[in-house]
């Protein structure tokens, strides 16, 4: 089963870069095969937000699969995308957590720290509550406080939804608990960002956490709170004031060209970047 997968993974990646390739080819990098980059959704947002300085730089086609993507979404696709390189079809991939030495060793890429994210702590917009402190948060998602009035909201039940991807890796959610056992048993379990916004906004009790690097419309029913005090900010994470929060990065197979490996560095240090990460309030690494 786990080859026939891969056997798909790889068909499908072929004839998407193909289709896609030929036809952009005609715009950049005529004599050049596309690069593809593919992963969890707010790197992509990140790389799709710089695509055009970097096709500009690069010379090559850039197309990028990730917030609605066949080539499948999160971290896990955007290793197994990096992993699909070939001398013909370079690729890259985007994931949202921190990669210990072992896992990149063990699947033949490397890790590119890009920048740190606010992890923003979501309840209905109809909430009246605007400030939790940290213990009071970790209590509401571990289901040790199940009613918003145990903290000063109105008496309506806590609906919590959390989205614990990637649950072998260091970071992200387990910034708030460290394990996925301490959370409530009874809650809502998500599988993408677009979900966990709408799930909050179903429920005038709703309570979850996303990335800052996603674009609120006007349907959803949603706000961000302060923790102890304190803004989502990329300065107040920058100094340690905000406690939540996860590493976006780029992986790349360790047989990457020069090429895919100047496209990350610029996302990287490039000047581009600076205007990305004010927007999003991100703080980068490098």
């Amino acid at each position: 089963m786990l080859a026939l997968r891969i056997a798909l993974a790889s068909a499908i990646f072929l004839i998407v870069t193909n289709s896609v390739g030929a036809a952009d080819s005609q715009v950049i990098g005529a004599d050049k095969p596309t690069i593809t980059g593919a992963g969890a959704h707010f790197s992509w947002v990140i790389f799709n937000d710089l695509r055009p300085a970097l096709e500009h730089k690069s010379g090559r086609t850039i197309h990028l699969f990730g917030k609605e993507s066949m080539l499948g979404m999160g971290c896990n696709a955007g290793i197994k995308t990096a992993k699909l390189n070939r001398d013909d079809h370079e690729t890259f991939g985007f994931v949202c957590c921190d990669l210990a030495r072992e896992e990149q060793s063990k699947e033949g890429i490397v890790l590119y720290p890009i920048a740190n994210e606010p992890i923003l702590i979501l309840v209905h917009r109809s909430n009246p509550i605007t400030n939790l402190s940290v213990k009071q948060l970790r209590a509401l998602f571990s289901g040790e406080i199940t009613n918003w009035k145990q903290v000063g909201g109105a008496d309506k039940p806590v609906v919590v939804v959390t989205r614990l991807h990637c649950k072998h890796r260091p970071g992200h959610w387990k910034t708030i608990l460290p394990d996925a056992k301490q959370f409530r048993q009874d809650r809502l379990n998500v599988k993408s960002a677009a979900e966990m916004v709408k799930t909050v906004s179903d429920f005038a009790g709703g309570l979850g956490h996303t990335g800052a690097t996603w674009i609120f419309d006007h349907q959803s029913q949603v706000k961000a709170i302060r923790v102890g005090g304190v803004a989502p900010t990329a300065a107040n994470l920058a100094a340690g004031r905000y406690p939540f929060y996860r590493q976006l990065g780029a992986v790349a197979s360790k047989t990457a060209s020069a090429t895919v490996k100047s496209i990350i560095s610029q996302v990287q240090t490039g000047p581009e970047f600076r205007d990305i990460a004010r927007k999003y309030e991100l703080v980068p690494l490098n």
